[in-house]
């Protein structure tokens, strides 16, 4: 029998780590492979070779699900005789309706691993298999049996043995250390499983040190990393003990639980954007959080973050969407949270996964959202559908300006000023009218907001210039004059020359401006004075300040 692990995943650059463990507890059973595709690959590509297996195990998720459902049947339409098996936490739950597709024959439901070995020592006698859901004919066959895998069998496994060096350096690598999450968030799938367990330790740091040897970006899945004191500490020595420049390790964390010791640690021996933090904070209402079992004290995450951003790269996630969010609290949160100016802010809509809570009690709260991945949500008791559609304006405009790092100077500048929340809404709106929020041009970009900008605020002059400044900052070349009038090359020359600036195989362009730039980063005060900022280029790094001078050539 031959067997082919596979899945669509959602980029080139990503790695399934599902796949490539069921294959290493298994790869002594002939017949067995593994290999990924990407959901944007040719499917009648991928179908036929696919084809050439007898049992095709797809790893099912929000992101791939319609996908590997149109792949599977394109599979069976060659006429081959393969079969489908599918299993993730896409399948795991209300399956019904999948099983019921002419093209799907098998899903393994929950943990893979007990299920999947018995499937491949039974084939084809599988009906008696907990967890394996067959399709006979008409019929369904299918019992669960509580229980989990033994994680201490993957002592010697190494999920990323059997790749390509060369090709783990130009991806995102996966690694778990632990299964399942304390907490009981109804939104999320984690809350199913209470119970916390830890894979081998021999496993942990022996996949860690291959991909910190062969890879460069390493994302942590445990839904709460930081739960053991003890633990959080032992893997922290051990990447600083054995990391290489280039090395980025991520971690979703829960801060308000982040123990003293940790936070100690990190100020006093990690280095400087070697990790990055994802911290759901979702929302600062108290009372949309108890309604979805929720704890957290906002006082200290805030707290927690802004010890250590200096340290930490800190991604921060919203749920827009929650019971008894309305939309001044969904604009509070978003204003809150994005004054802590994390790098990456996101912006997400409540989504109804299946097997989850919040997807059993959407009725009460009046909640319709779309029964297609991603089951996003479409209106509910306390967001109407038009709500919802202007905040997602919102979120075009802060993944447009904010998470692409093109306006971080002119949004913190009108964030300390007025509402953030409502300067994004009409600039989104003003973006939308002039070009696609998903197609458009580093051009579009900045004569949007310079434009917006002119329009909705003619008499801030310093605004103006902000943008300026962001938009020379962002490139790594000098790009086309804009906004100011282009100086002389002899003064030009001269400023180098008088202030000791290299001009050799580096450019520099010239913004005169009417405040002062060093004060408005470090404290975010404007101090009205007359100054001119260098902006020196490379050709390989952002931009930065090279200068500011008085604006006075002596």
């Amino acid at each position: 029998m031959r067997v082919l692990l596979t899945t669509l995943n959602a980029k080139y650059i990503h790695t399934n780590l599902a796949i490539r463990l069921l294959y290493q507890l298994n790869k002594d059973r002939a017949g067995l492979s593994w290999k990924e595709f990407t959901i944007k690959d040719n499917q009648n590509t991928v179908a036929d070779f696919c084809s050439q297996f007898d049992v095709v195990a797809f790893s099912c998720y929000i992101w791939n699900i319609s996908q590997t459902l149109a792949l599977a049947k394109a599979i069976k339409t060659l006429g081959t005789g393969t079969k489908i098996l599918l299993g993730g936490p896409e399948v795991s739950y209300d399956w019904q309706e999948i099983i019921g597709l002419d093209h799907v024959d098998f899903i393994v439901t929950g943990e893979g691993e007990i299920p999947f070995r018995a499937f491949l020592e039974q084939y084809p006698a599988v009906q008696n298999i907990p967890n394996i859901v067959q399709k006979i004919g008409k019929d369904v066959h299918y019992f669960p049996l509580p229980g989990n895998f033994d994680l201490r069998e993957y002592e010697h496994i190494m999920p990323y043995q059997d790749d390509d060096p060369v090709e783990l350096s130009k991806k995102v690598l996966y690694i778990e250390t632990s299964r399942g999450c304390p907490y009981k968030c109804e939104f999320c799938l984690a809350s199913l499983d209470n119970k916390v367990r830890y894979l081998p330790d021999q496993h942990i740091k022996t996949t860690l040190l291959h991909m910190m040897q062969h890879g460069r970006v390493v994302k942590f899945l445990d839904r709460t990393f930081n739960i053991k004191r003890d633990f959080t500490l032992d893997i922290f020595k051990f990447i600083l003990a054995n990391y290489r420049p280039g090395n980025v390790f991520q971690f979703e964390i829960t801060a308000d639980i982040l123990h003293p010791d940790i936070i100690q640690f990190i100020d006093e021996h990690v280095p400087e954007g070697l990790f990055r933090f994802e911290i759901g904070i979702q929302t600062v209402n108290q009372q949309a959080n108890l309604a979805v079992s929720r704890k957290q004290n906002f006082e200290k995450t805030k707290g927690i973050i802004t010890q250590l951003r200096h340290k930490v790269e800190m991604h921060l996630d919203l749920i827009v969407g929650l019971p008894h969010d309305y939309w001044a609290d969904n604009k509070h949160s978003f204003e809150t949270v994005f004054k802590l100016y994390p790098p990456e802010l996101q912006l997400g809509f409540l989504k109804f996964l299946k097997g989850t809570p919040m997807l059993y009690k959407h009725a009460q709260h009046g909640y319709v959202f779309d029964p297609e991945p991603p089951y996003q949500i479409i209106q509910s008791n306390y967001l109407s559908a038009i709500e919802l559609a202007q905040i997602e304006i919102v979120e075009h405009a802060l993944e447009i300006y904010w998470n692409k790092n093109r306006a971080r100077n002119t949004l913190r500048y009108i964030a300390e000023r007025g509402s953030i929340f409502d300067f994004f809404l009409a600039l989104g709106n003003f973006f939308g009218q002039r070009s696609d929020y998903h197609r458009y041009t580093l051009e579009e970009v900045y004569n949007n907001i310079a434009d917006f900008a002119a329009q909705e605020y003619p008499e801030d002059g310093v605004l103006l210039e902000i943008i300026a400044v962001d938009y020379f900052l962002f490139h790594k070349t000098i790009p086309k004059q804009r906004f100011f009038p282009p100086m002389e090359k002899g003064e030009q020359k001269a400023l180098l020359e008088i202030h000791g600036l290299c001009s050799h195989q580096i450019r520099h362009a010239f913004l005169p401006l009417s405040f002062d730039y060093q004060q408005f980063v470090e404290n975010g005060e404007i101090v009205q004075t007359s100054i001119m900022l260098i902006v020196q280029y490379d050709g390989r790094e952002k931009a930065r300040v090279a200068a500011q001078l008085d604006h006075v050539i002596a």
